[in-house]
């Protein structure tokens, strides 16, 4: 079963520093159709204006993803890491027992990001945090991360499809998929995904993923 879940029909705020687009429920967003997928809760799409960003504020037990789509966020957490995150980089933090963070926009450009939460198998973990430089291979899925990341059953790739290439992905017996499409327009399964939509996918065997046009996406496999 393949599930589309249209970009124009996510929450959308826009707070003039802020730009932001909900795939699930999420703050003041409740969308009882859309409260996650499986342990995937947040996909949210950001953009951030130059010297903005989101004040010191807590989190626990949550895995935190933060992928740039373009520009670059300044990142300072209560575990002492400071960086400053840019296309390329993906920011992966396991909150735990619990962290405080800020994300900040000190660069002269908008910053575009998307920013995802999976809720981990276990409780008050050890507060984690690391980097990962992406391999960008073209035409293939790049590991982002797995269970060692983000205390979850989970795999989480990046993909950047040129126009007219495909990539064939096998889904084991009882788990799901998630596509999280960022540019372009890519057909799964001949089932047409335009940008900004996401799509789950449960008892599908075989995935076909085909570029319409150059594409970049991320995709989730989950339990």
């Amino acid at each position: 079963m393949i599930t589309i879940r249209k970009s124009s029909e996510r929450g959308h705020f826009d707070y003039g520093w802020l730009n932001t687009r909900h795939t699930f429920s999420f703050n003041t967003y409740h969308n009882k159709n859309y409260m996650g997928f499986r342990s995937l809760i947040v996909i949210n799409e950001d953009v951030v204006q130059s010297g903005q960003g989101f004040g010191a504020h807590p989190h626990d037990n949550m895995g935190i993803i933060t992928y740039i789509v373009s520009g670059e966020l300044a990142h300072k957490d209560s575990g002492g890491h400071t960086s400053v995150i840019r296309k390329g980089t993906v920011q992966i933090m396991s909150a735990g027992e619990g962290v405080v963070h800020s994300e900040f926009n000190d660069s002269k450009k908008p910053v575009h990001l998307l920013q995802i939460w999976i809720v981990p198998e276990k409780r008050n973990t050890p507060m984690r945090y690391a980097e990962k430089k992406l391999e960008n291979k073209k035409d293939s899925l790049n590991l982002i991360a797995d269970n060692k990341e983000v205390y979850q059953d989970v795999i989480i790739y990046s993909c950047n499809l040129k126009d007219k290439k495909n990539i064939k992905y096998s889904l084991e017996k009882g788990r799901g998929l998630w596509i999280q499409l960022i540019e372009g327009m890519i057909k799964v399964n001949n089932k047409e995904i335009n940008k900004g939509d996401g799509v789950s996918i449960e008892d599908e065997h075989e995935i076909n993923i085909l570029a319409k046009k150059n594409s970049e996406f991320l995709m989730f496999d989950l339990k």
